[in-house]
């Protein structure tokens, strides 16, 4: 590998840092017949941690697995297009015989998968195609069930099916599937982390004390410094530990963060030289460039009342009373009533989210860009 540092996907175990009891605790519930609820702020590596568990020899050489991001679904037909694409593409390693069996199951939408001529099988269909959602989700559990060895199924961002126009018919629904299905476990993961608990600790809800709650924090500083420390280390390279200590405090311990930074230091960092703290500032630069346009974009589409309150948040950093007559005068915001309406759209768009200390920019990194390039002070 080129660069250590993994930005985006899986890469194995030598490239995934700790994480070991996490790891063992998620495995050990799956193997005993327990359905997760794994939850974390974004960015903390949930996916990575399914994918690591995924690998491990006492679950990938007895289970089928597969993981599903639901984060862009808006309706039980796109959850069902999701679902049945990445059941499939999760299938194909296991050869035509396994592909069959599910295609056949699926009657409801066999006519929109077609095949290339190498026999492999494509998923054409479209939401059009998805007449009855219900049917649909009824002939993929009913796969699950009588699939030759158990399975696995992580829904990554499975609070989004509270924004299903209807959800408690959605999530009751899920939950009577999930209950029936004898042969699969799941892992719900999810970011929001008011919207998971509401629905895995209200009596109301469906899914009400049917998950085991698993919660996902930081890593600790010493393990990613070691991890860090290593990964240069087998290339020929040096770190200082500095380095990781201050990126680490900058960006309180997320990953994805912390990863994205490590590996342009990575890069920058010559065969028998040394990376110091004075590179920091640079890779961030490099960084925010590389990113400049995607965010010009964004902030583009976030409608003009929203847009200059995600500014005003993003360049304080973070803000306990969005409502204040302070922060509208610093900001020049308009009404208490307008801020108010502006924050709930934000926090529906994943823009910004609310913690124990106040709303800020869900991506710490466009919250700097903001401010080092809309030249606002």
């Amino acid at each position: 590998m080129n660069n250590p540092f993994v930005t985006n996907g899986y890469a194995g175990e030598h490239y995934f840092c700790d994480r070991v009891e996490e790891t063992r605790a998620l495995i050990d519930l799956l193997t005993n017949g327990n359905n997760v609820a794994l939850i974390s702020p974004r960015r903390l590596g949930k996916t990575g941690l399914m994918r690591h568990c995924f690998a491990q020899p006492q679950i990938k050489d007895n289970y089928y697995t597969f993981l599903i991001d639901i984060y862009a679904t808006s309706s039980l037909q796109e959850f069902v297009n999701v679902l049945g694409r990445s059941v499939m593409d999760a299938l194909k390693p296991f050869g035509r015989k396994m592909l069959q069996r599910f295609i056949d199951v699926v009657t409801s939408l066999r006519a929109d998968i077609s095949f290339d001529v190498f026999g492999q099988p494509s998923w054409g269909v479209s939401m059009g195609s998805i007449d009855n959602p219900e049917t649909s989700l009824d002939e993929i559990f009913r796969f699950l069930e009588d699939a030759d060895h158990p399975c696995l199924v992580a829904i990554d961002e499975f609070q989004q099916i509270s924004a299903y126009g209807a959800k408690a018919t959605v999530e009751a629904l899920l939950r009577t599937h999930i209950q029936r299905c004898r042969n699969a476990n799941f892992v719900f993961a999810g970011s929001q982390r008011h919207l998971m608990d509401k629905m895995f600790t209200s009596p109301s809800r469906p899914f009400y004390q049917s998950v085991a709650l698993m919660n996902l924090h930081p890593l600790a500083l010493g393990v990613y410094r070691d991890f860090a420390t290593r990964l240069f280390a087998e290339n020929n390279k040096t770190l200082q530990p500095d380095v990781v200590d201050k990126i680490y405090a900058d960006y309180n311990g997320v990953t994805a963060y912390m990863q994205r930074l490590m590996n342009v230091l990575f890069m920058r960092t010559a065969q028998g030289e040394t990376c110091t703290i004075e590179m920091i500032e640079d890779a961030v630069d490099y960084t925010l460039n590389m990113a400049s346009d995607t965010y010009e974009a964004l902030l583009r589409q976030i409608p003009e009342k929203q847009r200059n309150v995600f500014i005003a948040i993003a360049i304080e950093g973070e803000v306990a009373n969005v409502t204040s007559g302070a922060f509208a005068r610093k900001y020049h915001l308009p009404s208490a009533s307008s801020v108010n309406s502006a924050v709930k759209g934000l926090l529906a768009k994943d823009f910004i989210t609310l913690d124990k200390n106040g709303y800020h920019a869900y991506d710490k990194l466009f919250a700097m860009w903001v401010k080092r390039y809309m030249n606002i002070q």
